[in-house]
Parts: C-alpha cells; sequence; structure tokens
C-alpha cells in the first residue's frame, strides 16, 4: 500500500487535533503565566475523567488572581457533584471584596442545594425589597383597611441551606399585619400612625427560620374598605329574620293542623251523636213495649220536641229579621 503525502498530511493533522485536544498547551500556558502551577499530566487525567479543563483552570486561575486559597481537588470534585464551579468562585471573590466571611465548603453545599450563591452574597451586600400583594384586615370597630407593604431583606448565608424562601416572609408578614390591624381598637389609630403596626411586626422576629434577615418593614399604602361589622350585624338580622319567619311557620303549620284534628273529631262526634239519635226511636219502642214508658210520658215527650222545635224556629226567624243580633 503506497502513502501519499496527502495522507500523510490528513494523518498528521489528525495526530495534532487529538494532542491539542488531549493536552491543552494553550491552558496549561495561560494558567502558568496567571502563577498556577498545574501540571500538564493533571489536565491530561481531566480529559479523561470526562471534565473540561476549562471550566476548572479559569475559576482556579480567578480566585488565585483575587487572592482566594482554592484547590484544584475541590473544584474536580464540586464539578463531578454537578456544581456550578464558576459561580461558586465568582461569589467567593464577591464575598472576600465585601469582607462577608464565606468558606469554598459552605458557598458549595449552598450552590448544591439549588441556590444561587453569587446572587445570594449580592443580596448580602445590596438588600433586596420585597413588595407584598395587598393585605386585608378588619380594626375592631368594624372597618377593613386593605394595606401594601415593602420589606427589605438580606440574605443569611448562614441559614441558606435549608431556609425557608421569600413566600414564607411574605406569608408571615402578611399574617403579622392582620393580627396587628385586627388589634387596633379603630381604624382611623391606624391610618394616623401606620408605622406602630410595622414596629409591631417587625418586632415578631418574621425571619427566624428563613434564609434572609428582615431589615425593615414599610407600609406603603393603607385604604380604607368596607364596613364589615356592618354588614355582618346586617347578614345577622336577616339570618334571625329568616329563622323567625321559618319557626312562625312551623307554629302556622302545627295550629292548621290542630285545627284540622279537632274538625275531624268534631265530625266524628256528630256522626256519633247522628248514630245515637237513630237508636232514639227503636229505644222508645222497646220501652214502650216493655211497660218502662206509659203513653202519656210519650205524649208529653213529643210535646217537649214540638215545643223546642217551635223554639227555635222562632228564634231563628228573629235572627234573620236583626242581622246584628249576636249569636
Amino acid at each position: 500500500m503506497i502513502i501519499t503525502p496527502a495522507v500523510l498530511i490528513g494523518l498528521a493533522v489528525l495526530a495534532a487535533v487529538l494532542f491539542f485536544y488531549f493536552v491543552p498547551f494553550g491552558l496549561w500556558v495561560s494558567a502558568l503565566a496567571s502563577g498556577v502551577f498545574i501540571n500538564i499530566f493533571s489536565l491530561i487525567a481531566m480529559r479523561l475523567r470526562k471534565i473540561p479543563p476549562r471550566e476548572i483552570v479559569e475559576p482556579l486561575i480567578a480566585g488565585t488572581k483575587a487572592g482566594i486559597n482554592l484547590k484544584r481537588d475541590q473544584l474536580e470534585s464540586h464539578y463531578l457533584a454537578g456544581g456550578h464551579v464558576d459561580r461558586v468562585v465568582k461569589a467567593l471573590i464577591a464575598a472576600d471584596r465585601a469582607k462577608i466571611e464565606l468558606f469554598f465548603d459552605r458557598a458549595a453545599a449552598i450552590d448544591l442545594a439549588g441556590r444561587d450563591v453569587l446572587e445570594a452574597v449580592k443580596m448580602s451586600v445590596l438588600p433586596k425589597v420585597i413588595s407584598t400583594p395587598m393585605i386585608s384586615a378588619v380594626a375592631k370597630d368594624g372597618i377593613q383597611l386593605r394595606a401594601i407593604t415593602r420589606v427589605t431583606v438580606r440574605t443569611n448565608l448562614d441559614r441558606l441551606v435549608g431556609g425557608a424562601t421569600e413566600e414564607t416572609i411574605i406569608a408571615r408578614v402578611g399574617e403579622g399585619i392582620v393580627s396587628s390591624i385586627g388589634s387596633a381598637g379603630n381604624h382611623k389609630d391606624v391610618l394616623e400612625n401606620p408605622d406602630l403596626i410595622s414596629k409591631a411586626v417587625l418586632k415578631r422576629g418574621l425571619d427566624a427560620g428563613t434564609a434572609f434577615e428582615i431589615l425593615s418593614i414599610d407600609i406603603a399604602d393603607v385604604d380604607v374598605g368596607e364596613n364589615i361589622g356592618a354588614k355582618l350585624q346586617a347578614d345577622q338580622a336577616e339570618t334571625d329574620k329568616t329563622v323567625a319567619q321559618a319557626k312562625a311557620e312551623e307554629r302556622r303549620a302545627m295550629a292548621v293542623a290542630k285545627e284540622q284534628e279537632n274538625r275531624a273529631h268534631v265530625t266524628e262526634m256528630e256522626a256519633k251523636v247522628k248514630e245515637a239519635e237513630a237508636k232514639i226511636p227503636l229505644s222508645i219502642a222497646k220501652a214502650l213495649e216493655s211497660g218502662n214508658l206509659g203513653v202519656m210520658d210519650y205524649y208529653r215527650l213529643k210535646n217537649i220536641q214540638a215545643d223546642t222545635s217551635m223554639r227555635q224556629s222562632i228564634s231563628g226567624n228573629e235572627e234573620d229579621k236583626n242581622p246584628n243580633h249576636k249569636k
């Protein structure tokens, strides 16, 4: 097989590319020029461990230039653990410039916890203002107040890992505002001195267990809402009215049922009376037959009945002639 010059050139170029890929000579020279002494074989070992040497060497150079004592093994371990080496080193540099005590292990732990360690350091230097949504609360006089607060916080690096987030701060501040307004005797007191509410909330230690330190709580805006007390009283009165109407309807229904029961009882009694009256002729016949009732007694009884009927007839005619006659 004849090897042509073009093949030789191609093989040479391929060999050079592979050499400079596995042996980052330029990066090694940059590190030496920056005062970072690193073995070139260590760079080759990074390639074999699937670690981009630039991801380690460049942050190492930046940290060394900033006076941060870093070790290559630390950066490699953090990279293999899934961390952001460049972000951690920048956070260490920023903390050192701001005179904030921050070690590599803590910064790496914050980064691996999913927090932006660089942003946390910046927030320690420059506090952040968090605006809460509109919070509604009711004073003791029944007047509703709507308040918007601004909470100034800075990062607490010691509690950043495992500490509660901004949502917890907002929820606790809202709870404190509601409690403070609710304990106010008059809504005018809150309108005149809103700083009393913010100071009372600030004393509660709402930043306990969170990743932040609350510096101040300021009432940005307070508006008067509805008269909740009057509305509740009106609703209660309407409810009482409905209950009273229901009870009255219940009593009326019971009275109607009782009246119907009495009518049924009267009807039953009238039926029994008619039944008894129907038996009277038969009883009279038996009494005459047995001799217990004489003929003259029978005629006297008939005369009494006729006289009673006549009196009832006369009484009925007089009532018809005098409509104002009271029974």
